[in-house]
């Protein structure tokens, strides 16, 4: 169950959003690479589309990602990032112009831009560690910022991560994290504690089940499980096969303090908020 004293807002070019009630995040991959959708959404028509039905399936959240950070995935320069991620950050913003777009990046220069070109907030997959001049960006920016927990980089993410107590030296990390964004002034923050980022299959579930240690920060978490190989591993599915196991993983991580299910099918992950809600109640 969610603490009362948690953060409950968002502020961001004058709007302001409130997550007293969980809500979801809807991905948009304009990659060839992502493990799932890749590809799929490069063409602007097919990325205004695939946005159009999350937003009328009822996702608070647009995540535009331009740079896959899958296992092995292939590096690009900053200039192709912003070619394949501008134009569509605009026409997205155009066409749908209250919709709070996130942009997936690590790069400053390019949170920059998206911004700019109408991005609402940033989502930040090193939490600043591979940028160094990202926090300072942000604070300027006067946007919210995810702060994400990776080990290692795409490359080697996958190989081999250990850890003593990966919950505690993941609390240890946002403690450093957040002190480092309150001297940026940075304003409004969202934790993610990586699923799959430089985790075992064994990490990832321990994180599942001590989610909601994650509330002590009394801040927003969020959970970006959808259809990852943690999910795979576990039932024997691909990821074209996994959603049902994404709705089990989202319950659980609701039931111990998610805010934002990061998610490919809006649909499924609003039916399990209802489900849960109705349980329980505002959770």
């Amino acid at each position: 169950m969610q603490t009362l004293n948690r953060k409950i807002t968002l502020v961001s070019k004058g709007q302001l959003l409130t997550l007293e009630n969980p809500v979801v995040m809807g991905i948009l991959n304009i990659t060839p690479d992502s493990f799932f959708d890749g590809g799929r959404h490069l063409l602007k028509e097919n990325a205004l589309k695939q946005t159009e039905k999350m937003l009328n399936e009822g996702a608070t959240f647009i995540d535009i990602g331009a740079y896959s950070t899958r296992p092995n995935a292939v590096d690009i320069s900053i200039d192709e990032e912003l070619l394949r991620l501008i134009p569509i950050v605009e026409s997205i913003s155009n066409q749908f112009p209250n919709a709070w777009l996130s942009i997936d990046t690590f790069r400053s220069e390019v949170a920059q831009q998206a911004i700019a070109a109408g991005g609402f907030l940033i989502n930040d997959v090193s939490s600043g560690d591979d940028d160094l001049k990202m926090m300072e960006t942000i604070g300027k920016l006067n946007v919210p910022y995810i702060m994400m927990h990776k080990k290692g980089t795409p490359k080697t993410m996958h190989i081999n991560p250990t850890y003593n107590n990966i919950v505690l030296e993941i609390i240890q990390y946002f403690t450093s994290k957040i002190k480092i964004a309150a001297e940026y002034g940075i304003k409004d923050i969202i934790l993610d504690p990586g699923f799959g980022f430089g985790k075992t299959f064994k990490h990832n579930y321990t994180l599942l089940k001590q989610f909601s240690d994650f509330q002590l920060f009394e801040l927003p978490i969020l959970a970006g499980i959808s259809r990852k190989s943690m999910l795979q591993k576990a039932t024997g599915n691909k990821a074209e096969d996994a959603l049902n196991a994404t709705t089990a993983a989202n319950v659980i991580a609701l039931l111990n303090g998610a805010t934002i299910l990061r998610v490919h099918d809006v649909k499924e992950a609003i039916e399990s908020i209802n489900i849960v809600t109705a349980t329980y109640g505002n959770i």
